[in-house]
């Protein structure tokens, strides 16, 4: 009888562009490598001189901070508008009327260490401030990397878990930071092994833009962890349909198939993903690979943030553009997260158009028809 010789798991494969790319600028590394998402954080371009050998972009003496994974590296190659949110620009020195440092308050709201408590039932953990791709237009760019802020970070988590516990009217954890997906294994299973065994929660959401920058980290070893918890919800922060390559793709299915739960966050970015026809194909190819479209977020007014900004009618005009002309999954919530903590306000096209003397409602559809309902 012929024994069975269980051969090694394939190499996930590589897209054409990330190949191309790899064989190009990181002709040392074998897929092996490229695969292994702690090698593509240990040669992620940090510094402006290999900005410059794989970019053109040369150094400017402004020296602001920069990190892009090798493989997002090979994704913005090949997509000019990608670029713009990850290249360090002289116009982050302009700062603008109404820009701050903590634009939506959180340290106000924050009632221990690493901990927003803003909403009456949800909180906001905020486990790292490391990511492995540093996004230009980031509200927390004030404590991302900075490694001052991470000496105490066990003791800080377990004073934040001891709050959640003793807060019985928090149903809702949404962990973020940084980025939490990048975490050591043993960390990520110790905080979420901790917030499971609260009884009083309803759910945990993690917000990560991992899946994106990073997929090579949604192995099966990050799976085992994460399907453990259920509930689990995934908030991936996606900004252009560039991103959604076949790397993400098979990530982003590794997810669905083992019950995570996910959703998108998009910023409105300026000559980035503000046409109407631009968010709808992100969102269509967001549901192919099971992301419901959740949020369209107004740019944060961070300090050096205006060149991102646009009108709030721009953010207006792609809902109308949106509603009525596909599918209502595809349609996300356009929100202001209110400067000084007023926390996330929805923003509508005005399809209510008031009442008529006898209290009726007054509606305007999509195509700029009106209609009554009779409000009795």
């Amino acid at each position: 009888m012929s024994i069975k010789v269980e051969e090694p798991p394939a190499e996930p494969p590589l897209g054409k562009q990330s190949l191309e790319f790899k064989n190009k600028f990181f002709k040392e590394a074998s897929i092996q490598d490229w695969n292994n998402w702690k090698w593509q954080i240990h040669n992620s371009i940090t510094d402006y001189k290999r900005l410059e050998e794989i970019f053109g972009i040369k150094e400017s003496g402004h020296n602001l901070p920069l990190r892009i994974t090798p493989y997002y590296a090979s994704v913005v190659y090949n997509s000019k508008k990608l670029g713009k949110t990850v290249f360090p620009s002289m116009n982050e020195l302009v700062h603008s009327k109404g820009e701050s440092l903590d634009p939506l308050h959180e340290e106000h709201d924050s009632p221990v260490k690493c901990l927003v408590h803003r909403y009456p039932d949800r909180v906001l953990f905020l486990v790292t401030n490391f990511c492995s791709t540093n996004c230009r237009y980031c509200t927390r760019s004030r404590i991302i990397n900075n490694k001052e802020e991470e000496k105490n970070q066990l003791n800080e988590w377990n004073l934040a878990i001891d709050y959640i516990e003793q807060h019985k009217e928090i149903r809702d954890v949404i962990i973020s930071g940084g980025d939490p997906l990048t975490l050591p294994d043993s960390l990520l299973s110790y905080l979420l092994t901790s917030l499971s065994e609260i009884k009083h929660l309803d759910m945990i959401r993690i917000g990560t833009k991992v899946p994106i920058v990073l997929p090579m980290r949604i192995n099966s070893d990050l799976i085992d962890i994460l399907k453990t918890v259920k509930p689990l919800y995934m908030s991936i922060h996606c900004t252009h349909s560039d991103e959604l390559t076949e790397e993400v793709k098979t990530a982003c299915n590794l997810l669905a198939d083992n019950g995570i739960v996910m959703g998108s966050q998009t910023v409105l970015l300026k000559e980035i993903n503000d046409e109407p026809e631009t968010m709808k194909s992100l969102f269509h190819g967001l549901l192919k690979i099971r992301i419901r479209p959740y949020y369209i977020y107004q740019c944060d007014p961070l300090l050096g943030s205006a060149h991102f900004k646009t009108s709030v009618e721009t953010g207006i005009n792609i809902i109308e553009n949106l509603r009525g002309h596909t599918s209502g999954y595809a349609i996300p919530h356009y929100v202001i997260d209110a400067p000084g903590g007023g926390g996330k306000i929805p923003l509508l096209p005005k399809y209510y158009q008031g009442q008529d003397e006898e209290g009726n409602i007054l509606l305007r559809n999509y195509e700029y028809k009106n209609y009554q309902y009779f409000n009795n």
